[in-house]
């Protein structure tokens, strides 16, 4: 069945590939995350191994969300390692680093979601596509919320 949302097709896929590399990006931080989780160790153990759970259980959830909003706009939702380890700005971490270096990547991972996010809103704009605005908005503020917190725990 046609789909007729009041967004032109073309729109629809530049906005769909922007909310796949989204997609990605959020997906390769909720492995990067739930690894820490498993294997942080030293004094901040018991802060930093709940942190990350409520982190990537936010994260699995937001997955989900932008997912769908992709099949919304009528395109296919990348799922797979491949598809994501070559749609995402956010680099796989080898061996198992220290804390305050775990630290570090999530930070830069949350930021890095933030500026895929945020690049996504001209062409949004451009399409007045409201409801994609309000999910960027909302996953913007989350993961700036959620850097700032991570950030303070390297504060001396």
């Amino acid at each position: 069945m046609q789909i007729d949302i009041g967004i032109a097709e073309g729109d629809r896929k530049v906005i769909a590939d922007g909310l796949s590399r989204l997609l990605a990006d959020s997906y390769t931080l909720y492995l990067k995350t739930h690894f820490f989780h498993w294997n942080v160790t030293g004094p901040m153990f018991q802060t930093l191994h709940a942190m990350f759970e409520v982190q990537y259980d936010e994260l699995a959830i937001a997955v989900d969300v932008i997912a769908e909003r992709i099949r919304a706009l009528d395109h296919y939702a990348p799922g797979t390692y491949t598809d994501f380890q070559k749609l995402s700005a956010i680099p796989e971490t080898t061996g198992v680093p220290k804390a305050e270096e775990m630290i570090r990547e999530l930070v830069q991972g949350q930021e890095t979601v933030v500026r895929t996010a945020r690049s996504l809103f001209p062409a949004v704009e451009a399409a007045h596509d409201e409801a994609t605005a309000d999910l960027l908005t909302q996953r913007i503020q989350l993961h700036e919320k959620t850097a700032w917190m991570l950030r303070s725990l390297l504060e001396r």
